[in-house]
């Protein structure tokens, strides 16, 4: 039986190049990959996956958290592929997983674990739940050489712990923190914000 992969990392730890390296190496062996992204995901176009080392794809597949599968467009499938599979709902990390049986075709799904307040998004926890493999893509530390952990989001150059869980973003955004720095700079954010409100 065919698996489901959940590939995992912060901000800055390649998820994306990851994806898009694979999807060349099965299409240099003639093989065809689905690629899918979630639809919400504009970025860089509608219907563009890019990483931020310049190397794009056209997404294949664009779903809504109510979107439903069907199976015979992936039958002539090697692979499928799942870009910010974190925001992915619950029930279609499950169809994910019943494509995997049914057509015995692994699917790799490229993610985040948890949102900047440290908590799991949906389809992260869901994955791994469900998944039969789970690799960490590694990353350093923004502000020290340590593994970043956290994924620590920034407004207006203050590092913040409050807001909606999603928030589409780069680098001017968001920054991999490991956890003692991702914490220094929470409270250093507090700080500056008690200051400039007393200014």
């Amino acid at each position: 039986m065919a698996k489901l992969y959940f590939r995992y990392g912060t901000m800055g730890s390649a998820k994306t190049l990851n994806l898009l390296a694979v999807a060349h190496n099965y299409r240099r062996q003639g093989k065809k990959v689905s690629l899918i992204k979630p639809d919400f995901d504009t970025r860089f176009g509608k219907d563009i996956i890019k990483s931020r080392a310049g190397l794009e794809k056209e997404a294949d597949f664009l779903v809504k958290h109510d979107t439903i599968l069907k199976t015979e467009d992936f039958k002539d499938v090697s692979c499928i592929l799942v870009d910010e599979a974190q925001f992915l709902s619950k029930n279609l990390i499950e169809q994910l997983r019943k494509i995997t049986i049914l057509l015995d075709v692994p699917v790799i799904c490229y993610g985040l674990r948890t949102d900047f307040k440290s908590f799991l998004f949906e389809g992260a926890k869901r994955l791994f739940e469900l998944s039969d493999s789970i690799e960490e893509l590694k990353c350093t530390c923004n502000f020290c050489n340590k593994k970043s952990t956290m994924n620590l989001k920034h407004i207006d150059g203050r590092a913040v712990e409050e807001g909606e869980s999603i928030q589409l973003g780069a680098e001017e955004l968001y920054f991999p923190a490991c956890y003692s720095c991702y914490k220094q700079q929470i409270e250093e954010g507090k700080k500056s914000f008690k200051t400039s409100v007393h200014d």
